[in-house]
């Protein structure tokens, strides 16, 4: 037969996680915001270079979660011009220009910055 007694509880425990999630690390979401904005701008391909200055970042805090959301904003005829880059378009004399996927690898070593960090203040208590 196995017992177990304890006298207490884990009031101090839940006040601590209850105060991380709410402080959240904003500070270090805006570092990522950065880098993965020079990492967007660097991977764009240049031609007139304002769809590589155009890359911009937003953090948004909701109840349960932050979340950090990479966006460009340079506009051509209603169109995003950075998807065109991504996914390819076709072209006024009917002809098809291959898209390059390019966010994909430039971003994802900030995703994986991200998790890694993540891990390790969660294991590290």
């Amino acid at each position: 037969m196995i017992t177990f007694r304890h006298k207490g509880d884990f009031s101090k425990l839940t006040k601590y996680l209850e105060k991380a999630k709410k402080a959240g690390n904003l500070d270090g979401l805006d570092k990522y915001g950065r880098e993965g904005v020079a990492a967007l701008s660097s991977a764009t391909a240049v031609e007139s270079g304002k769809t590589a200055t155009s890359w911009y970042y937003k953090i948004e805090r909701k109840k349960d979660s932050v979340t950090i959301g990479f966006y460009n904003s340079n506009i051509q005829n209603g169109i995003l011009v950075a998807i065109l880059l991504q996914y390819g378009h076709a072209t006024r004399n009917g002809g098809w220009v291959e898209g390059r996927d390019y966010i994909n690898p430039a971003i994802q070593p900030i995703f994986d910055e991200i998790v890694e960090n993540a891990w390790r203040e969660v294991t590290k208590l």
